[in-house]
Protein backbone atom coordinates (compact mmCIF):
# COMPACT_ATOMS: atom_id res chain seq x y z
CA UNK A 1 0.00 0.00 0.00
CA UNK A 2 3.06 2.26 0.07
CA UNK A 3 3.43 2.93 -3.65
CA UNK A 4 2.48 6.50 -4.71
CA UNK A 5 -0.59 5.62 -6.77
CA UNK A 6 -3.65 7.91 -6.71
CA UNK A 7 -6.41 6.12 -4.80
CA UNK A 8 -8.93 6.59 -7.64
CA UNK A 9 -6.59 4.87 -10.09
CA UNK A 10 -6.37 1.72 -7.97
CA UNK A 11 -9.74 0.43 -9.20
CA UNK A 12 -9.55 -1.14 -12.66
CA UNK A 13 -12.89 -1.99 -14.23
CA UNK A 14 -12.96 -5.11 -16.41
CA UNK A 15 -14.65 -3.93 -19.58
CA UNK A 16 -15.80 -7.42 -20.57
CA UNK A 17 -18.53 -6.72 -23.10
CA UNK A 18 -19.58 -8.33 -26.40
CA UNK A 19 -19.17 -5.18 -28.49
CA UNK A 20 -17.68 -1.70 -28.55
CA UNK A 21 -21.05 0.05 -28.35
CA UNK A 22 -21.82 -1.65 -25.03
CA UNK A 23 -18.32 -0.84 -23.79
CA UNK A 24 -18.77 2.85 -24.56
CA UNK A 25 -22.19 2.82 -22.91
CA UNK A 26 -20.66 1.45 -19.73
CA UNK A 27 -17.81 3.96 -19.77
CA UNK A 28 -20.32 6.80 -20.11
CA UNK A 29 -22.45 5.33 -17.34
CA UNK A 30 -19.53 4.97 -14.94
CA UNK A 31 -18.24 8.46 -15.73
CA UNK A 32 -15.76 9.86 -13.22
CA UNK A 33 -16.15 6.85 -10.91
CA UNK A 34 -13.71 4.79 -13.01
CA UNK A 35 -10.44 6.09 -14.46
CA UNK A 36 -8.80 2.77 -15.40
CA UNK A 37 -10.22 0.11 -17.74
CA UNK A 38 -9.17 -3.44 -18.57
CA UNK A 39 -9.80 -4.64 -22.13
CA UNK A 40 -9.71 -8.40 -22.58
CA UNK A 41 -10.18 -11.12 -25.14
CA UNK A 42 -13.94 -10.75 -25.59
CA UNK A 43 -13.57 -7.16 -26.76
CA UNK A 44 -10.56 -8.07 -28.87
CA UNK A 45 -12.61 -10.62 -30.77
CA UNK A 46 -15.50 -8.18 -31.17
CA UNK A 47 -13.48 -5.90 -33.48
CA UNK A 48 -12.53 -2.26 -33.04
CA UNK A 49 -10.16 -3.00 -30.15
CA UNK A 50 -7.47 -0.46 -30.97
CA UNK A 51 -10.06 2.16 -31.89
CA UNK A 52 -11.67 1.70 -28.47
CA UNK A 53 -8.27 1.90 -26.80
CA UNK A 54 -7.65 5.22 -28.56
CA UNK A 55 -11.12 6.45 -27.59
CA UNK A 56 -10.51 5.61 -23.93
CA UNK A 57 -7.10 7.27 -23.78
CA UNK A 58 -8.59 10.26 -25.58
CA UNK A 59 -11.05 10.53 -22.70
CA UNK A 60 -8.18 10.61 -20.23
CA UNK A 61 -8.63 7.00 -19.11
CA UNK A 62 -5.86 4.53 -18.43
CA UNK A 63 -6.05 1.23 -20.28
CA UNK A 64 -4.91 -2.26 -19.31
CA UNK A 65 -4.50 -4.52 -22.37
CA UNK A 66 -5.29 -7.94 -20.92
CA UNK A 67 -4.62 -10.34 -23.79
CA UNK A 68 -2.27 -12.64 -21.86
CA UNK A 69 0.24 -12.95 -24.69
CA UNK A 70 1.40 -16.57 -24.95
CA UNK A 71 3.22 -17.80 -28.04
CA UNK A 72 6.75 -18.32 -29.28
CA UNK A 73 8.94 -15.45 -28.00
CA UNK A 74 9.41 -13.78 -31.39
CA UNK A 75 5.65 -13.62 -31.93
CA UNK A 76 5.01 -12.26 -28.43
CA UNK A 77 7.68 -9.60 -28.90
CA UNK A 78 6.13 -8.56 -32.20
CA UNK A 79 2.67 -8.40 -30.62
CA UNK A 80 3.86 -6.24 -27.73
CA UNK A 81 5.65 -3.97 -30.22
CA UNK A 82 2.23 -3.26 -31.78
CA UNK A 83 1.22 -1.52 -28.54
CA UNK A 84 3.94 1.11 -28.80
CA UNK A 85 2.54 4.61 -29.06
CA UNK A 86 -1.03 3.47 -28.34
CA UNK A 87 -1.11 4.69 -24.74
CA UNK A 88 -1.65 1.34 -23.00
CA UNK A 89 -0.56 1.49 -19.37
CA UNK A 90 -0.40 -2.28 -18.73
CA UNK A 91 -0.24 -5.44 -20.84
CA UNK A 92 -0.28 -9.03 -19.63
CA UNK A 93 2.04 -11.87 -20.62
CA UNK A 94 1.38 -15.48 -19.64
CA UNK A 95 4.42 -17.54 -20.43
CA UNK A 96 7.89 -18.77 -19.57
CA UNK A 97 11.08 -16.79 -19.14
CA UNK A 98 11.88 -16.40 -22.83
CA UNK A 99 8.36 -15.19 -23.58
CA UNK A 100 8.57 -12.61 -20.78
CA UNK A 101 12.02 -11.47 -21.96
CA UNK A 102 10.67 -10.90 -25.47
CA UNK A 103 7.78 -8.84 -24.12
CA UNK A 104 10.02 -6.74 -21.87
CA UNK A 105 12.40 -6.03 -24.75
CA UNK A 106 9.60 -4.54 -26.85
CA UNK A 107 7.43 -2.91 -24.17
CA UNK A 108 8.23 0.75 -24.74
CA UNK A 109 6.14 2.82 -22.30
CA UNK A 110 3.75 -0.04 -21.51
CA UNK A 111 4.28 -1.85 -18.22
CA UNK A 112 4.43 -5.63 -18.55
CA UNK A 113 2.49 -7.70 -16.01
CA UNK A 114 3.31 -11.38 -15.74
CA UNK A 115 0.41 -13.69 -14.99
CA UNK A 116 1.26 -15.99 -12.07
CA UNK A 117 -1.68 -18.39 -11.59
CA UNK A 118 -5.16 -17.57 -12.87
CA UNK A 119 -7.63 -16.83 -10.08
CA UNK A 120 -10.08 -19.30 -11.64
CA UNK A 121 -7.66 -22.12 -10.75
CA UNK A 122 -7.26 -23.77 -7.36
CA UNK A 123 -4.91 -26.46 -6.05
CA UNK A 124 -7.06 -29.22 -7.54
CA UNK A 125 -6.83 -27.63 -10.97
CA UNK A 126 -3.04 -27.32 -10.72
CA UNK A 127 -2.78 -30.96 -9.69
CA UNK A 128 -4.87 -31.96 -12.69
CA UNK A 129 -2.60 -29.91 -14.95
CA UNK A 130 0.46 -31.73 -13.64
CA UNK A 131 1.98 -28.96 -11.50
CA UNK A 132 3.46 -30.83 -8.54
CA UNK A 133 3.72 -27.73 -6.35
CA UNK A 134 1.35 -25.75 -4.18
CA UNK A 135 -0.22 -22.54 -5.47
CA UNK A 136 1.80 -20.14 -3.33
CA UNK A 137 5.15 -21.68 -4.25
CA UNK A 138 4.28 -21.52 -7.95
CA UNK A 139 3.13 -17.90 -7.69
CA UNK A 140 6.30 -16.89 -5.82
CA UNK A 141 8.52 -18.66 -8.33
CA UNK A 142 6.84 -16.93 -11.26
CA UNK A 143 6.94 -13.54 -9.51
CA UNK A 144 10.64 -13.83 -8.73
CA UNK A 145 11.44 -14.76 -12.32
CA UNK A 146 9.29 -11.92 -13.64
CA UNK A 147 11.17 -9.42 -11.49
CA UNK A 148 14.58 -10.77 -12.55
CA UNK A 149 13.58 -10.56 -16.21
CA UNK A 150 12.40 -6.95 -15.96
CA UNK A 151 8.62 -7.19 -15.80
CA UNK A 152 6.95 -4.30 -14.01
CA UNK A 153 4.43 -6.31 -12.06
CA UNK A 154 2.38 -9.46 -11.70
CA UNK A 155 -1.20 -10.58 -11.77
CA UNK A 156 -1.85 -12.49 -8.57
CA UNK A 157 -4.69 -13.59 -6.37
CA UNK A 158 -4.98 -11.57 -3.18
CA UNK A 159 -4.37 -14.81 -1.31
CA UNK A 160 -0.77 -14.94 -2.53
CA UNK A 161 -0.09 -11.18 -2.56
CA UNK A 162 1.30 -11.13 1.02
CA UNK A 163 3.93 -13.73 0.15
CA UNK A 164 4.99 -11.72 -2.91
CA UNK A 165 5.23 -8.51 -0.86
CA UNK A 166 7.16 -10.24 1.91
CA UNK A 167 9.64 -11.77 -0.52
CA UNK A 168 10.02 -8.96 -3.07
CA UNK A 169 8.96 -5.80 -1.24
CA UNK A 170 7.81 -2.92 -3.44
CA UNK A 171 9.82 -3.96 -6.49
CA UNK A 172 6.81 -5.31 -8.39
CA UNK A 173 3.34 -3.93 -8.94
CA UNK A 174 0.70 -6.39 -7.73
CA UNK A 175 -2.57 -6.37 -9.62
CA UNK A 176 -5.30 -8.49 -8.03
CA UNK A 177 -8.31 -9.74 -10.00
CA UNK A 178 -11.08 -11.93 -8.62
CA UNK A 179 -12.35 -9.20 -6.31
CA UNK A 180 -15.74 -10.05 -4.87
CA UNK A 181 -17.20 -7.32 -2.65
CA UNK A 182 -19.98 -9.74 -1.67
CA UNK A 183 -20.34 -13.53 -1.47
CA UNK A 184 -18.90 -15.33 -4.47
CA UNK A 185 -21.02 -17.62 -6.64
CA UNK A 186 -19.20 -17.60 -10.00
CA UNK A 187 -16.15 -19.20 -11.63
CA UNK A 188 -13.54 -17.33 -9.61
CA UNK A 189 -12.12 -19.59 -6.89
CA UNK A 190 -9.26 -17.71 -5.18
CA UNK A 191 -11.01 -14.45 -4.27
CA UNK A 192 -10.75 -11.68 -1.69
CA UNK A 193 -12.78 -8.57 -1.00
CA UNK A 194 -11.71 -4.95 -1.58
CA UNK A 195 -10.14 -4.15 1.78
CA UNK A 196 -8.52 -7.56 2.15
CA UNK A 197 -6.86 -7.25 -1.25
CA UNK A 198 -5.14 -3.99 -0.40
CA UNK A 199 -4.22 -5.02 3.13
CA UNK A 200 -2.62 -8.11 1.65
CA UNK A 201 -0.44 -6.04 -0.69
CA UNK A 202 -2.43 -5.25 -3.83
CA UNK A 203 -1.55 -2.05 -5.67
CA UNK A 204 -4.54 -2.31 -8.02
CA UNK A 205 -7.71 -4.40 -8.00
CA UNK A 206 -9.65 -5.53 -11.04
CA UNK A 207 -13.44 -5.64 -10.66
CA UNK A 208 -15.86 -6.66 -13.40
CA UNK A 209 -19.10 -8.49 -12.73
CA UNK A 210 -19.80 -7.02 -9.25
CA UNK A 211 -19.99 -3.60 -10.94
CA UNK A 212 -21.32 -4.54 -14.35
CA UNK A 213 -24.13 -6.73 -13.03
CA UNK A 214 -25.14 -4.43 -10.18
CA UNK A 215 -28.59 -2.79 -10.34
CA UNK A 216 -26.76 0.56 -10.44
CA UNK A 217 -23.21 0.08 -11.83
CA UNK A 218 -22.20 3.69 -11.22
CA UNK A 219 -23.19 3.43 -7.55
CA UNK A 220 -21.39 0.10 -7.23
CA UNK A 221 -18.20 1.65 -8.62
CA UNK A 222 -18.62 4.73 -6.42
CA UNK A 223 -19.07 2.55 -3.34
CA UNK A 224 -15.86 0.63 -4.11
CA UNK A 225 -13.99 3.89 -4.67
CA UNK A 226 -15.22 5.13 -1.30
CA UNK A 227 -13.91 1.97 0.36
CA UNK A 228 -10.54 2.41 -1.34
CA UNK A 229 -10.37 6.11 -0.41
CA UNK A 230 -11.06 5.26 3.23
CA UNK A 231 -8.22 2.72 3.24
CA UNK A 232 -5.71 5.20 1.79
CA UNK A 233 -6.88 8.32 3.65
CA UNK A 234 -4.06 10.15 5.34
Amino acid sequence: MSKPIPAQDRLIFALDTPDVAEAKRLVALLGAHVRFYKMGLELFMAGGYFELLAWLTGQGKQVFVDLKFFDVPQTVGAAVRQLRGRGATFATVHGNDEIMKAAVKEKGDTKILAVTVLTSLDQGDLNALGFAVDVEKLVLSRAERALAIGCDGVISSGLEAPAISARLGDRLLIVVPGIRPVSNVDDQKRTVDVEEAFRRGADYIVVGRPIRQAPDPAKAASDIQARIAKLFAG
